[in-house]
């Protein structure tokens, strides 16, 4: 029985690494370690010299609030079972702001396609090599776009034609934007990542205008289509008090379309506006020659180690 113990603690002894030796070790290899980590920096500093820049234009917005719908919600509480007894329907369904449904919509193939896809130039999506700050221009790959003939060239999608899809636009778009709702204020910010600062900012320009434009057209049309159901059940029913409720309810209609005319913002008001940002998001090229630097110590301490433990102690 002690003669296994023996041997068991012979053979714990002889797996257990001596961290003195271990450190002897590294620093016999320590000019092979020096070497990898250096050729790791080297090629951490190229690659991060290699990436453009990348510019993040964010706008800050805030709700806006609209007394139309709470208004007319309450006359049709009010009318509402008086207006049944003639067979009009005045119920409603609130199923969220429109604010909450906006920050859903942007981020729909639907709204891309109809609202986004016809206003930006597709080529600044999908094809942009570097911007040029000295002259303000975007460079495009003339391996995708050809700038003077106005082609695509060579982009290898699921389109033949040989242009970007909407679903593969849309896929690259939503790489470039970024939605935060602030869960304390309930503020809502729109950022847009982009080469070219200018075009960073006009995207997210264009992101909040065309949701403004959607829900404001949608309330409009849905407004105009109850005034005329309303104008035609005042002139089917003969009953005084459910053509005075109907009066009501065109009173508010109106009231809504005025509502959704006069504001120049809908959905969405800032609180601060997008920029041309002077200075760059990312990429942050000192980390990267961080990571790069470490990422080479690490390998090159195993390097040394396997190479002592698994080669030259052996031969001993």
């Amino acid at each position: 029985m002690e003669t296994n113990n023996n041997i068991n603690s012979l053979n714990k002894n002889e797996r257990e690494i001596d961290i003195g030796e271990l450190f002897n070790v590294l620093w016999i290899g320590k000019w092979m370690i020096i070497a990898i980590t250096t050729s790791f920096s080297i090629f951490a500093i190229l690659y991060s010299l290699s990436l453009p820049n990348i510019y993040q234009s964010k706008a800050i917005l805030s709700a806006v609030e609209s007394s139309g719908g709470n208004g007319l919600s309450q006359a049709m509480k009010s009318y509402g079972g008086l207006a049944s007894l003639a067979g009009v329907n005045l119920s409603s369904s609130d199923s969220g702001s429109n604010s909450s449904k906006a920050i859903e919509k942007i981020k729909t193939l639907s709204f891309f396609e109809k609202n986004i896809l016809p206003n930006i130039f597709l080529p600044d999506l999908m094809a942009v090599d570097y911007w040029d700050a000295s002259n303000n221009k975007l460079e495009y790959n003339r391996d995708v776009f050809n700038e003077d003939t106005q082609s695509w060239t060579g982009y290898s999608g699921h389109n033949k034609n040989k242009i970007p899809s909407p679903q593969e636009s849309f896929n690259a778009f939503g790489g470039h934007l970024q939605i935060i709702k602030d869960v304390d204020t309930s503020f809502i910010t729109v950022a847009i990542k982009h080469k070219s600062p200018f075009v960073a900012k006009a995207w997210t320009e264009l992101v909040v205008n065309q949701l403004n434009n959607f829900f404001r057209e949608k309330d409009k049309k849905d407004a105009e289509a109850a005034m005329n159901y309303l104008n035609i059940q005042m002139s089917q029913t003969s009953f005084a008090e459910i053509k005075l409720v109907i009066a009501q309810l065109l009173q508010q209609k109106m009231q809504q379309l005025t509502l959704i005319e006069a504001g120049e913002f809908y959905v969405f008001d800032y609180i601060d506006p997008p920029a041309v940002m002077e200075t760059k998001s990312e990429p942050v090229r000192s980390l990267i020659c961080i990571i790069g630097a470490f990422l080479g110590g690490i390998l090159g301490c195993l390097v040394v180690i396997v190479r002592y433990y698994f080669f030259d102690k052996k031969v001993k």
